[in-house]
């Protein structure tokens, strides 16, 4: 019984060990963004694995135009928006999930918000899917490296302040 019992605290120690290698400081695992097309709202097509921000962060927000937290989100930031740029550079792209019901809501909105983010389009929930976004609002932070290092789902006010502290950690290094 105490050779079973070693052997299951030595197998659990091996795996918390394996499974924490491959996280960062952040409990994160690093991956990049998944390679695909999507389409920005002037109908120019983007490749998202070829998306950077000359080695400065980036914030990657899926929103759409039905969901209260997503625009609430979008809208907090967007108050903050220009003196995080001028402070430490990071770039926001906005992944739409509208669909086709509702996709046609997208530019009116944006337009009347008058922000300042890529806008991307994903109606078929390919990125969505890819990035496992299981619902929104769901916030993505990539370092300057293209590594996804940090991720939010939801929002309450105030969330955008601690994505500015992630922000921060980033480019202090």
């Amino acid at each position: 019984m105490k050779k079973l019992s070693l052997l299951l605290a030595s197998a659990f120690v091996f795996l918390t060990l394996t499974t924490t290698a491959q996280e960062n400081d952040k409990g994160i695992l690093d991956k990049v963004i998944p390679d695909m097309q999507l389409k920005d709202i002037e109908g120019k097509t983007i490749q998202t694995g070829q998306l950077e921000n000359d080695g400065k962060p980036m914030i990657i927000s899926f929103w759409a135009t039905w969901c209260t937290p997503c625009k609430k989100e979008l809208n907090a930031i967007h108050d903050l928006y220009i003196d995080w740029q001028d402070e430490t550079g990071v770039r926001l792209i906005a992944v739409s999930v509208d669909d086709q019901r509702t996709a046609s809501r997208v530019v009116p909105y944006v337009d009347s918000r008058s922000w300042e983010y890529q806008i991307l389009l994903d109606p078929n929930g390919d990125l969505k899917r890819a990035m496992g976004v299981n619902n929104v609002p769901h916030t993505f932070l990539v370092d300057g490296n293209g590594n996804i290092v940090y991720s939010h789902n939801n929002y309450a006010p105030g969330d955008e302040y601690e994505l500015y502290d992630e922000i921060l950690k980033l480019t202090e290094e």
